[in-house]
């Protein structure tokens, strides 16, 4: 369990750097799944958008976590930020097993 009497930016740190390392590392996957595979329960069109999709939230996390090093752990990010971020993961995981489902 955490020191609840950790700094603000220590916990900010030690809270956010995983999740944003998550965050990157579940985008990266699922960035390499879909530009190396075809997902044929989706249409072309919908496998671009999630892609364009995933891209997009691969910048934001990227420039959330330059935020947060370059500030010294000074740099929240609001749950209204973090929400969608979430909501794509969990989308790429339905498609991801539902690609890998005979």
């Amino acid at each position: 369990m955490q020191d609840c009497n950790l700094p603000d930016s220590d916990l900010l740190k030690t809270v956010l750097q995983p999740l944003l390392e998550d965050f990157q590392y579940w985008f990266g996957r699922s960035h390499d799944l879909l530009t190396t595979e075809e997902m044929s329960f989706m249409s072309r069109e919908q496998q671009f958008d999630l892609l364009a999709r995933v891209k997009q939230a691969q910048e934001e996390v990227n420039t959330a976590k330059m935020l947060l090093n370059a500030t010294d752990g000074q740099v929240g990010i609001e749950m209204a930020t973090l929400m969608p971020w979430h909501q794509l993961v969990h989308e790429c995981w339905q498609v991801a097993t539902r690609h890998r489902t005979p």
